[in-house]
């Protein structure tokens, strides 16, 4: 985790903040996942997303949605683990272009976002081109949100320390199966890599940044 202060460390003007499949699909209405979406409803996973986004907006932060798509013939998509060959199963499929391919409505998408959808692999950092995005961004922070605990929040953060980033996790904007489970994951794994703060913390900076910017207009 880094030693800076949190301001400095979310800076908007190197920090991205990014949903890591906080689409319909998955915790939304037409989810594939109903355990999954069931949990994030219980801490009002999609209303504290929303208020990030928003915030990060208003702040001038990147905003991207990391998403996950399959396409009906499942070219592309993995098989070489349970997790896949049991998501292929679903009877909800996130084909490219449906609804459970889109953000959730509570966070929405801006002109100004970035949509990176998959159609393989776990993390979106190995799965897209988020790696190359963020860097012809200028960015050096991102700022993890969504689901899940499990496996994607790991995997996002693992590859952006790996990849030279410093990292923010929004404790009460991430969960896992079950709560206790993502829980320990945060204490034991995720916080001797990233920064981990409450979606209020940042909410507080991005705001302030935002006045400093005015101001100085």
């Amino acid at each position: 985790m880094s030693q800076e202060p949190l301001t400095t460390l979310v800076d908007p003007a190197h920090t991205a903040l990014i949903f890591q499949e906080v689409q319909n699909g998955v915790v939304g209405r037409s989810s594939a996942l109903p355990e999954m979406a069931r949990v994030a409803a219980s801490i009002d996973l999609i209303g504290t997303c929303a208020v990030l986004a928003g915030a990060a907006r208003a702040g001038g932060v990147q905003v991207v949605h990391a998403t996950a798509e399959r396409r009906a013939d499942g070219k592309g998509a993995n098989r070489n683990a349970r997790i896949f060959n049991g998501f292929a199963k679903q009877a909800v499929v996130p084909l490219p272009g449906s609804e459970a391919a889109q953000p959730v409505p509570e966070v929405g998408v801006e002109e100004e976002d970035l949509v990176l959808p998959r159609l393989h692999g776990i993390s979106p950092m190995l799965g897209t081109h988020l790696d190359v995005v963020l860097r012809n961004l200028g960015v050096t922070t991102v700022v993890c949100a969504g689901v899940s605990l499990n496996l994607a929040i790991p995997s996002l953060v693992f590859d952006a320390v790996n990849l030279g980033y410093q990292v923010v996790v929004a404790e009460d904007a991430v969960v896992g199966l079950p709560v206790e489970y993502g829980e320990a994951v945060m204490e034991n794994s995720l916080s001797l890599l990233a920064t981990v703060v409450q979606s209020a913390e940042l909410t507080r900076v991005w705001k302030s940044a935002r006045k400093d910017a005015a101001g100085a207009a």
